[in-house]
């Protein structure tokens, strides 16, 4: 319990520090204070004070963390400057669909990664060993925005790109894991003993595996999710990757910390878990 409210403690630390850090680049980013909507020939002197009084609270780094910080005490995460709406209703639209995307692309990507590492390592057909490997590392190279904007051009579901992100990571990965168990002594001896190629790998090769692929897994979270900002933005998905790109453009403070502290809070969840679980099974083997 103790250890528990350590980690949180920590989590709850770095995802303060990740917002702010968000909220300090923007600050200090070129052009921020500039209102596109000071350019407009009807407005005069008055309106465009009345407009730079509106966010100077902004300017102070000091006093826009004080009021975040209240805020956020009462629950309220604030008023987005470009879309002029609540951040709490927009995250409350987006986030539910961000994560759909990303739970289909890490069943997808686990399911394509593992089942070809199994498949490679089991037959030990090198000619599947080498085409797999070669697909993985054509998608290695590709990055997320390309592989997006691919999909763009052939009109294929979008959804399906997190799956092909996630995907060479996992079987990369998985793969030497396998390989690595599979030429352990008692895996040897197993076979020695004429085991067939499903007992081998589910008595004695996953249960090595086990706890770094559930540190895999964490990691993958992570990469799903950081990698649906860009695939969102440019395939215009109406999620948590499409209200990031819409806050930058305008500059918008207060939802660039809230956007910064939720990806910092899933990649921190999502590893402190795999950790634990993986620590846990380290124990119960032991």
């Amino acid at each position: 319990m103790r250890g528990v409210l350590k980690l949180a403690a920590k989590i709850l630390i770095t995802v303060l520090l990740g917002g702010f850090l968000g909220a300090t680049l923007v600050r200090l980013a070129p052009g921020f204070g500039v209102d596109e909507e000071e350019l407009d020939p009807r407005l005069n002197q008055q309106s465009i004070v009345a407009l730079r009084q509106a966010h100077a609270p902004e300017s102070n780094l000091m006093v826009l963390y004080f009021h975040y910080l209240d805020r956020l005490l009462h629950g309220d995460l604030g008023i987005s400057r470009t879309l002029q709406r609540p951040v709490r209703q927009l995250l409350v639209e987006r986030f539910p669909e961000t994560m759909k995307g990303v739970g289909l692309g890490l069943a997808l990507g686990w399911t394509l990664g593992l089942g070809l590492a199994v498949a490679t390592v089991m037959s030990r057909a090198w000619y599947l060993d080498l085409s797999a490997g070669i697909l993985a590392g054509l998608l290695l190279c590709l990055p997320a925005a390309v592989l997006a904007l691919l999909f763009v051009l052939a009109q294929a579901p979008a959804r399906l790109i997190l799956g092909l992100i996630v995907f060479p990571k996992v079987f990369r990965y998985s793969r030497n894991l396998l390989a690595r168990s599979s030429a352990l002594p008692h895996v040897l001896m197993a076979r020695a003993k004429g085991l067939g190629n499903l007992r081998v790998l589910v008595w004695h090769i996953l249960p090595t595996a086990a706890p770094q692929l559930l540190a895999l897994a964490g990691v993958s979270v992570s990469v799903a999710f950081t990698a649906a900002i860009p695939v969102e933005a440019l395939c215009d998905l109406p999620g948590i990757g499409q209200l990031a790109w819409k806050a930058a453009l305008g500059r918008d403070v207060a939802l660039l910390i809230n956007l910064t502290m939720i990806v910092t809070l899933v990649t921190l969840v999502a590893n402190s878990a795999s950790d634990l679980m993986g620590n846990r099974f380290r124990r119960a083997e032991a």
